[in-house]
């Protein structure tokens, strides 16, 4: 065999191992969205600690147009797990990206309002509750003056609150219905 030929099946093989293949792409972006519906349906059972789980290992997978969604939805386990701080940074991740993504920003404006309603920033919950309400106007802010129930112990089970539903439903429904679909079509 020439020199020609083994650099050319060398450098073939080389970029295979780099160049991820679209079926892989796939793959990952299907993992990713069944296990942010996985952490949506947990959320929904009121196990948040799973629910971070699989968001993050979601999240590990970087399927870029799953990202937002996925961070909005951590916003809001972690406003459940009391983790106040973290649920911020994960909301403006998600309020960060580009696109028409009107669902999954009202959402992510108010899990960020409560959760820094929950830090007792008041003045930047407003703001929050007004640009979510704003984007839909079915989002109704908690009144400010009641005081901040503490979070439960992650370890403790509740019912799921309102917006985890609502986001569970508004958000979860389309992929969920694509993936189920999806591992039964052939």
């Amino acid at each position: 065999m020439n020199m020609r030929v083994c650099f050319l099946i060398l450098g073939l093989l080389m970029l295979s191992l780099f160049v991820p293949s679209p079926v892989a792409a796939q793959d990952q972006f299907d993992t990713a969205g069944a296990l942010y519906s996985k952490s949506v349906d947990l959320a929904n059972e009121g196990k948040y600690q799973e629910a971070l789980t699989a968001a993050d290992q979601a999240l590990a997978l970087n399927a870029s147009p799953l990202i937002p969604l996925i961070q909005t939805n951590r916003a809001g386990i972690l406003v459940m797990l009391g983790r106040y701080d973290g649920a911020v940074s994960a909301a403006d991740i998600a309020l960060s990206a580009s696109g028409n993504l009107t669902t999954t920003f009202s959402i992510a404006y108010f899990n960020k309002g409560d959760a820094l309603r929950h830090l007792g920033r008041t003045d930047e919950a407003r703001v929050a509750f007004a640009k979510a309400q704003e984007l839909d106007p079915s989002l109704t802010p908690p009144d400010m003056y009641t005081p901040v129930t503490p979070a439960l112990p992650a370890s403790a089970k509740s019912p799921p609150s309102g917006l985890v539903v609502f986001a569970g439903l508004a958000c979860g429904c389309g992929l969920s219905y694509y993936f189920r679909h999806k591992m039964y079509s052939f």
